[in-house]
């Protein structure tokens, strides 16, 4: 087990304890101590450039991207003192202990997940055309295609919390609840407040939250949830080796189960910003979706999943009828859960957003606020369009990130020559990951197109196939591309010289955004 967990960073730790030792005769065989002077700002600019030397081999070896490997390379060589402690914070991520423990720790949790995978070879739930879109997701996911499912799409957030307030109060076992960010403000407080009345009532409740986007929530807020008996957790845990240090590794994932019949998805955290009451980003534009049938019981996986992780506990006694789900639902749509996340043997996030491009027949339109995609996906887009796709790209013109912001000016130019548009939100922060192909399929979730979703984050969508959803997506996407003005390539033409030089260094940035 001890080599099994062990990292290159650990092997990296053991490199630089003998390196200290031995940094004050490198000193003087390199020449910068003379004689028998070592001054400190000396030995410690030698020790940062041996520690960035160390740090830019890991990177080498673990860095996903050629673009994210030459940026973390060239700066801990060139300035180790600011890049070393950005690389230990935001690069050297640890995964290897993630994924032994999901080799190990997991082998808890994946024969439910296979029980509910296995049964479907003698059920009527599960409907997959050979070589389809769905079949294509279910096979990146490894999670299944369901039928009967009901799906609701939720606009905003009075919507979208009412909706999920009623399913916590209607609540009649027990309640998943993860988000990236629960604030402890007047949102978060009536979530805690809900919460806290069915934990009272002896309903099992479950929280995870990500230590990086709720941070300073641990405190009154979770100790209020756990003395009225529900079980709360972060997802990394700070103060535990490996995660002290490391917040790059965020888990992204919005998603709450009522009972293993009813789950809400989609990009709303809990603040209240979230609700429109933002000093600068409002009127907040999100969306949501509210799910009925077999799919919330799939959903219920990805949450085992991080629970065990966080906690190395495994949930008990939770529904895992598929076909019971089904006659509940009483509804007709195919849906499938897309979990993804940096520990996965593939790139899950990217391989959904290729398979739907390439899917496409007749259109597809993206809404996301965070449009930094890489070179892969940028050809797979004008790939599309060469096919004769309509490709509808919606961003915020309203922004949280200026280096995001600057970043999508540099992609105007060779998508508007591939014939994409590309369209900028003007009423308000639009905040929704949505998507829509052709006529019949959809999806909403947590993912951004950015390298963040696709190869950091841990993420959740779910894809639905069904004509009368896909319809009301299109008609939402519709208001939202009404309330926009399309963008072209000469909107950066008329900006300034260090401006467009902005936008550059923004784009060379991208993978480590």
């Amino acid at each position: 087990m001890k080599n099994l967990l062990q990292t290159p960073r650990d092997k990296a730790r053991k490199l630089l304890s003998w390196t200290s030792r031995k940094a004050p005769r490198l000193a003087r065989l390199l020449g910068f101590a003379r004689r028998k002077r070592r001054p400190l700002w000396t030995l410690f600019r030698l020790f940062m450039h041996v520690l960035g030397l160390v740090c830019s081999f890991q990177a080498v070896l673990s860095t996903r991207t050629s673009q994210g490997t030459i940026a973390w390379a060239i700066s801990l060589n060139t300035i180790p003192v600011v890049a070393v402690p950005a690389w230990w914070a935001f690069g050297d991520s640890g995964l290897d202990n993630y994924a032994a423990a999901q080799l190990v720790g997991l082998a808890k949790v994946r024969p439910v997940a296979r029980q509910m995978i296995e049964s479907l070879q003698v059920s009527e739930v599960e409907i997959v055309e050979e070589g389809s879109l769905m079949a294509t997701l279910a096979a990146i996911s490894s999670l299944p295609v369901t039928s009967g499912n009901q799906v609701e799409l939720l606009t905003d957030g009075k919507n979208t919390f009412d909706s999920i307030y009623d399913a916590i109060d209607n609540a009649k076992d027990y309640i998943l609840v993860q988000f990236y960010i629960i604030r402890d403000d007047e949102a978060g407080g009536e979530l805690k407040d809900h919460l806290v009345k069915k934990a009272g009532e002896g309903i099992r409740v479950y929280v995870i939250y990500d230590d990086y986007g709720s941070l300073g929530l641990e405190g009154k807020f979770t100790k209020d949830l756990r003395d009225a008996g529900a079980h709360v957790t972060s997802f990394m845990n700070f103060d535990k080796e490996p995660n002290r240090f490391q917040i790059n590794f965020r888990n992204h994932r919005k998603l709450v189960v009522i009972d293993g019949k009813t789950a809400f998805v989609g990009g709303h955290n809990v603040g209240s910003e979230y609700l429109g009451a933002h000093p600068v980003l409002t009127p907040w534009r999100d969306s949501h979706m509210r799910i009925s049938g077999p799919v919330v019981t799939c959903l219920q996986v990805p949450f085992m999943e991080d629970w065990h992780w966080a906690t190395g506990e495994t949930i008990q006694d939770l529904q895992w009828s598929l076909e019971a789900a089904a006659e509940a639902s009483g509804g007709s749509a195919l849906a499938v859960g897309i979990p993804s996340g940096p520990a996965d043997p593939m790139e899950t996030c990217s391989l959904f957003f290729h398979a739907c491009i390439h899917a496409a027949q007749k259109r597809i339109w993206i809404a996301t606020p965070y449009f930094v995609p890489d070179e892969a996906l940028i050809l797979s887009l004008q790939l599309a369009a060469a096919r004769g796709v309509e490709i509808k790209i919606l961003i915020p013109d309203l922004g949280d990130s200026k280096l995001i912001r600057l970043s999508s000016f540099s992609y105007l130019e060779e998508l508007g020559k591939a014939g994409i548009e590309v369209w900028r939100y003007e009423k308000g922060f639009l905040h929704q990951k949505a998507l829509l192909v052709d006529d019949h399929f959809a999806s909403l979730g947590s993912a951004n197109m950015d390298n963040r979703s696709l190869r950091l984050n841990f993420e959740l969508m779910v894809g639905v196939q069904d004509e009368k959803f896909a319809g009301e997506v299109e008609k939402m996407l519709e208001e939202d591309f009404s309330n926009s003005r399309l963008t072209s390539g000469d909107d950066l033409d008329q900006k300034s010289l260090l401006y467009k030089l902005s936008v550059r260094v923004a784009r060379l940035l991208a993978p480590i955004q």
